[in-house]
């Protein structure tokens, strides 16, 4: 099944052209209320990827969610061809559904070039190998949840994912706001960074606000929470594969107005700075 994940995925970032700045995606059910923010994303790098020349490689991305997708209709992507300059290129991309933007995004290339290095270090801990896989949710405690979050957390999908320091999503201890955990896709893809890159900017959207709760003993699936992706950035650093092991290390420096803040470094086995993030995201308490 993981191999079937997998292409469907690649198969969901490859978009329809209908113009030449103008294309089309399909949106993907994984359990979630709305369409995952990882997803348009995703997408909306991969529409920008299609305008530019193939030897600019995407380096930073920023975008604002805007509005809640709707799982059950297309996303057409609008993309701006913004500037081409000597060595640098930059998109703007709208995610419009139903005649109203959902994404505003920004997505800047530059071609390859030589110059001073330094990285931070990664993290000392436990390699992948040495990590137990997630185990899914008792029979039990599936029924107890409403049917979509139980297709979200019982969907064998198209990343594994192994927690450093696991958490009981269900009954979240307070603990620090940080957190390290191994990712990769479960099945090879071909070697082209353009479809490596869109497939990071989905998932680093996986653990990245959640960060953020930790240190409040609350959850997701805490009653009456409502959490959401206010915006996203990312950037790349250097070269990586999606399908070989990941380690994505979160911290989280404040929380306040309803809002967190998280950050994230991803980090090849060997230690090479492939990737950052931010993301400022939605934390409320609902009234009853």
């Amino acid at each position: 099944m993981s191999d079937n994940h997998v292409a469907e995925l690649v198969d969901l970032l490859e978009l329809e052209r209908l113009e030449d700045n103008l294309f089309r995606g399909q949106s993907r059910d994984i359990g979630t209320r709305y369409v995952f923010g990882g997803q348009v994303l995703g997408q909306a790098l991969s529409a920008a990827q299609r305008t530019v020349d193939p030897k600019r490689e995407a380096h930073s991305l920023h975008a604002y969610f805007l509005r809640a997708g709707d799982i059950n209709a297309p996303i057409v992507y609008s993309v701006e061809r913004t500037r081409d300059g000597g060595t640098f290129s930059a998109r703007r991309v709208v995610a419009i559904q139903h005649g109203q933007p959902i994404l505003n995004g920004s997505v800047s290339f530059q071609e390859p070039e030589q110059g001073f290095e330094h990285q931070l270090s990664m993290p000392e801990v436990p390699a992948p190998e040495d990590i137990e896989p997630m185990h899914p949710l008792s029979a039990e405690k599936l029924a107890a949840l409403p049917e979509k979050m139980q297709r979200w957390l019982g969907i064998d999908g198209p990343f594994e994912f192994r927690h450093v320091w696991p958490r009981d999503e269900m009954n979240p201890a307070k603990r620090p706001p940080y957190q390290h955990i191994w990712f990769r896709l479960t099945a090879p893809i071909n070697d082209a960074q353009a479809l490596h890159r869109a497939l990071l900017a989905y998932a680093s959207d996986f653990h990245l606000i959640g960060t953020a709760t930790l240190p409040h003993g609350i959850s997701y699936l805490s009653r009456n929470m409502q959490m959401a992706s206010l915006d996203h950035a990312l950037w790349f650093h250097r070269p990586f594969r999606i399908d070989e092991w990941l380690l994505y290390s979160f911290d989280s420096p404040t929380t306040q107005g309803a809002r967190g803040l998280a950050r994230g470094m991803i980090y090849t086995r060997d230690g090479r700075l492939v990737a950052s993030t931010a993301q400022e995201g939605l934390i409320r308490i609902r009234p009853d």
